[in-house]
């Protein structure tokens, strides 16, 4: 028996772009406070999802101030810097490569606690990459972040395929697509204000690709980020309490 050589042409080219395949998500030692509502969750696809099937796109075009790649470079090393205030990034020490995970703390309001969830790096190449969205997070889905050159000008893409993950984030959807609006329209022209284009202009477009609801994952409610974070909020001072093991 041989093994696969680089140049077998088994091995798809892109093979190293893309996370292996893992049964649970683990967050990373120095960010397991955080990541809490992630930690032995599964990716999910649109079809764990429970809602309507949405494909959002969020698009601006920079002229020639930056390249594709350059852009993507540093989008992935500052990634959580271009959000909007309220919401917190936080990137594992590998970066944003194939198979990293990192925990997200979400604003749900301007002040006070914070809903835990996070995303998985599902792809990444020189010009895009993609996250998966965790068992919980309030969508199951896509979104993939990307820079090409059209008319030899430079694109910038965020494009999501989505479905809200249980009922309860199904009714919320009104609400939340307004908020990731603003959330991701803000990330668009933070990103181009730093290089160098301010004032841009973000074009959005939604579709509604499944009018049909998933009944069969209504079961999802039990992992639902925002009940599971207020819980752990709420119980922290118990937590607090517990006899901290000693070391060795």
């Amino acid at each position: 028996m041989t093994t696969p050589g680089p140049n077998d042409p088994s091995i798809p080219r892109d093979a190293g772009n893309w996370a292996t395949k893992v049964d649970k998500l683990a967050a990373p030692d120095d960010k397991s406070k955080v990541g809490y509502n992630i930690t032995g969750k599964r990716a999910t696809g649109p079809q764990q999802g429970f809602g309507r099937l949405w494909q959002r796109t969020y698009s601006i075009n920079l002229g020639g101030a930056v390249g594709p790649k350059a852009l993507i470079s540093d989008w992935k090393a500052n990634f959580g810097d271009y959000w909007p205030p309220g919401s917190t990034f936080h990137n594992s020490l590998t970066g944003i490569e194939p198979g990293a995970v990192a925990p997200i703390e979400v604003g749900v309001a301007s002040r006070g606690p914070k809903l835990a969830t996070g995303i998985l790096v599902m792809y990444a190449d020189d010009e895009s990459f993609t996250f998966m969205t965790p068992q919980g997070h309030m969508f199951a889905g896509l979104i993939t972040f990307s820079s090409e050159v059209v008319d030899e000008e430079t694109r910038v893409e965020i494009k999501i395929l989505i479905r809200p993950s249980d009922p309860l984030w199904e009714l919320a959807w009104p609400v939340a697509k307004r908020k990731e609006d603003v959330f991701w329209v803000g990330t668009l022209k933070n990103l181009a204000a730093h290089h160098g284009v301010a004032d841009a202009k973000v074009d959005e477009e939604t579709v509604c690709v499944d009018h049909k609801r998933l009944w069969l994952n209504w079961r999802n409610l039990w992992h639902n980020s925002g009940i599971r974070s207020g819980i752990h909020i709420v119980t922290a001072p118990v937590r607090a309490l517990r006899p901290r093991r000693s070391a060795g």
